[in-house]
């Protein structure tokens, strides 16, 4: 019997790349592994998408402030959990961020000047989970007001992650990785029986890591200014929205979070980044099984309590 080695495939899915890696000693199935992985990622890409008018999301949005939409209880299920999560954050994550005019930040080269506060204030009135109905009894989703809408991109790719890995596991991958464009799930170990290595993208060159990690059976996910900005007056406006104001965050260059679930560590990042070092590690302090790393735009470095970066 041959010796276990990593096979892995790259595929773009969910409009991210996503790469999909099973420890095993037989190619041929290691293979059908990944492909029920893939599979998996699919069918939620389909269940979530705005990019497709039939899909569970842009139903909700359609029949915003018409009439609640019965959904299948996965999706009513990962609403459901979006909500807690953004009480949690006290709103810096929130689901409904649909709803911002796309016309207020662009982010291209065409943006020179910063709309003012009182426009980007307006812009955002829409932007509130509170103003999304549920019905456990009807399985049923109610967006209140008329313009307003859903969106999974700060949870999505985390719950695919999750959801591809158990799908794994469930087929008798002992050992894996599930990498949805650096935001990634592990499991197991390498072949040589270390735990797998992460590593922590340098902000200010995103092509090197300025720091690794050995995790097993934790996800890893990373928000940063460097994916996507616009320079105006010579500061750094990252395309990370606070949906309080409607204004870009300013101080934080990037924040990875360690967690036990991908769908969490996805789905904190940002808000972190939003809530402002302090703020954010406090919060991270208080909940149990998720830490954080932070690093802001001097490049200082900040952790929660329990992480020691050599």
């Amino acid at each position: 019997m041959s010796a276990p080695v990593v096979f892995k495939r790259s595929c773009k899915l969910m409009g991210n790349h996503f790469e999909l890696s099973v420890v095993a000693d037989d190619e041929g199935w290691a293979d059908e592994r990944i492909e029920a992985g893939i599979t998996e990622i699919r069918r939620i890409e389909k269940l979530l998408t705005t990019f497709s008018d039939d899909s569970e999301t842009n139903l909700v949005n359609q029949n915003a402030g018409i009439m609640p939409v019965t959904v299948s209880r996965e999706t009513f299920n990962l609403v459901e959990r979006s909500i807690r999560i953004s009480s949690l954050t006290q709103g810096a994550f929130d689901i409904t961020y649909g709803s911002i005019d796309k016309r207020l930040w662009n982010f291209d080269q065409s943006m020179t000047e910063m709309p003012d506060k009182e426009t980007a204030k307006r812009m955002v009135r829409l932007i509130n989970c509170r103003n999304i109905d549920l019905d456990a009894e009807k399985c049923s989703i109610y967006l209140k007001e008329k313009g307003m809408r859903i969106g999974f991109g700060g949870i999505g790719k985390g719950y695919a992650a999750e959801r591809a890995k158990q799908v794994m596991k469930e087929s008798g991958v002992t050992s894996g990785v599930v990498n949805a464009s650096g935001d990634l799930t592990t499991w197991g170990l390498q072949p040589n029986g270390r735990p797998w290595t992460v590593g922590i993208v340098n902000p200010n060159s995103p092509h090197e890591i300025f720091s690794h990690l050995s995790v097993s059976d934790m996800a890893v996910a990373t928000s940063g200014n460097y994916e996507k900005y616009v320079m105006i007056g010579g500061k750094k406006y990252s395309h990370t929205i606070d949906p309080r104001t409607g204004l870009p965050v300013t101080g934080i260059k990037s924040v990875t979070i360690i967690s036990t679930n991908a769908e969490i560590a996805d789905a904190m990042a940002t808000p972190v980044m939003i809530m402002g070092i302090h703020t954010g590690l406090d919060l991270i302090n208080q909940v149990k099984n998720i830490e954080a790393i932070i690093i802001d735009d001097d490049d200082k470095l900040y952790t929660s309590n329990n992480i020691n970066i050599k």
